[in-house]
């Protein structure tokens, strides 16, 4: 990958983030219930998500991930991320995350986002396998996921170290066969 590519859907268009995007990053970052199921504290400080933009960028420029920025359509402010972490490609397979601002979400955004990011996944990164990671008790993100067809795939336990405790997590996935006949 040399270019980000720039995503459209109906009313989203996915982008790369930029420097000048780190206060809409850092204003639901900084939100305990966007980072109650994230490997992050909430933000204090705007410095935060400047650092945590670039560390997204810079695993795009050596080929390890891609995250966009999510914008609305005719907007050019950040409400929230997307993309892929965690890529193999000797495995041809890849992680997804996202995160949405609060005042957004229960609104089909994120669902209409990830239907571009796993498309992109299968079409253009020619993965195999999509998996995402979630707790347990993350009701939303597991109807989402199932919405956006994943499937669950089992409980791993005390998966993660995260805020000083170890933390469960189920894992879901969509494999390119299931992409391609709809199940």
């Amino acid at each position: 990958m040399n270019d980000f590519p720039k995503l459209a859907t109906n009313r989203l268009v996915l982008r790369q983030l930029r420097n000048e995007d780190a206060g809409d990053v850092f204003h639901y970052f900084a939100q305990d219930e966007v980072t109650q199921y994230y490997d992050l504290a909430s933000f204090t400080e705007q410095r935060q998500a400047e650092e945590l933009i670039e560390q997204w960028n810079d695993r795009f420029r050596r080929s390890e991930g891609i995250r966009w920025g999510i914008t609305l359509m005719g907007e050019d402010r950040i409400i929230g991320t997307c993309g892929f972490h965690s890529w193999s490609k000797e495995h041809n397979k890849s992680e997804i995350g996202y995160e949405l601002a609060p005042e957004y979400w229960r609104q089909g955004l994120m669902s209409e986002a990830l239907a571009a990011v796993i498309a992109y996944g299968f079409e253009e990164l020619k993965l195999n396998r999509i998996e995402a990671l979630i707790d347990p008790d993350n009701i939303s993100s597991r109807k989402l996921l199932v919405k956006s067809g994943l499937r669950e795939e089992g409980l791993l336990r005390d998966y993660y170290f995260e805020k000083g405790q170890y933390v469960d997590a189920v894992m879901f996935s969509i494999l390119h066969k299931e992409y391609t006949t709809g199940g």
